[in-house]
């Protein structure tokens, strides 16, 4: 946590003894450990690829690794990457999840999380249910693609997935970017789920707003997923950049090349 202005460690460090002492904590991750808690987490191997994403996820603690009391997802420059889908990649980076290991239905889930800026960079902390996407409902509770200015928020379910019309940017304040820490936050209930940055409501849906689309689906158990892709469809969305990677430009390529494109996550915490 170096760097961080004395405030910033306080509220910290009291936000973390407070999460470990809440009687309504089903869930904290502060990864304190010198490797990832394989009891808990799963690290996903890509076989196939979605959304035009450029990377390969694979486990490798050249990707993922822990230090400090930090989970940090570091994707990397590797042309010629091949899968065992026999599939070529030139980047490389990590995902992980906690399915059947640590699934909830309801609750409030957040993170407390610091990424690189850069165009392209997707970068992002959800939640999935089991089954066929996106009949199983998938709450995004931050993406960022590179404007370091916002983050987004969305849904995902029957009859409004993809360019869902469920969205909202999140702007910072001015000042602010999402290169600093921030704890993203989701409020889940049977009737609405309400989206909040360092504890200021950002984004609210009802059930309502949801059926006017299609059906409500999150009364159903999800798992955590943290992941860094690269490129892709929602990225270009917003860059328009198709070369030399589809939703990536040169700079954020060199970026990556340097070392520095990263995600690090402090803790992680699910309550009742």
């Amino acid at each position: 946590m170096k760097f961080l202005s004395l405030f910033a460690i306080v509220i910290s460090v009291s936000s973390v003894a407070t999460a470990q002492h809440k009687p309504d904590t089903v869930f904290f991750e502060n990864f304190n450990g010198k490797t990832l808690n394989r009891a808990v987490w799963n690290v996903e191997v890509t076989g196939h690829t979605v959304n035009n994403e450029q990377q390969a996820y694979v486990d490798s603690a050249s990707v993922l690794s822990q230090r400090d009391g930090l989970l940090s997802i570091k994707p990397i420059y590797h042309p010629g990457y091949i899968s065992d889908m026999k599939k070529q990649y030139d980047f490389l980076s990590g995902r992980i999840n906690t399915r059947g290991k640590f699934e909830f239905t309801y609750g409030t889930v957040s993170a407390r999380i610091k990424m690189t800026g850069g165009a392209g960079l997707w970068p992002a902390f959800w939640a999935l249910g089991e089954g066929k996407w996106p009949d199983c409902g998938e709450i995004d509770m931050m993406e960022t693609v590179g404007d370091s200015s916002w983050v987004s928020h969305a849904l995902h379910g029957p009859g409004y997935f993809g360019n869902t019309p469920l969205a909202f940017r999140a702007f910072f304040p001015k000042g602010i970017t999402v290169d600093q820490w921030h704890i993203y936050k989701v409020q889940w209930s049977a009737n609405s789920i309400i989206f909040s940055v360092d504890d200021k409501v950002t984004y609210t849906v009802t059930r309502a707003m949801v059926e006017h689309y299609g059906r409500w689906a999150y009364d159903n158990p999800k798992f955590i997923i943290l992941n860094f892709a690269l490129g892709g469809g929602y990225p270009e969305g917003v860059n328009k950049v198709t070369a030399p990677y589809y939703g990536m430009p040169q700079s954020t390529v060199n970026k990556i090349k340097q070392g520095q494109a990263q995600m690090l996550v402090d803790w992680v915490l699910v309550t009742k």
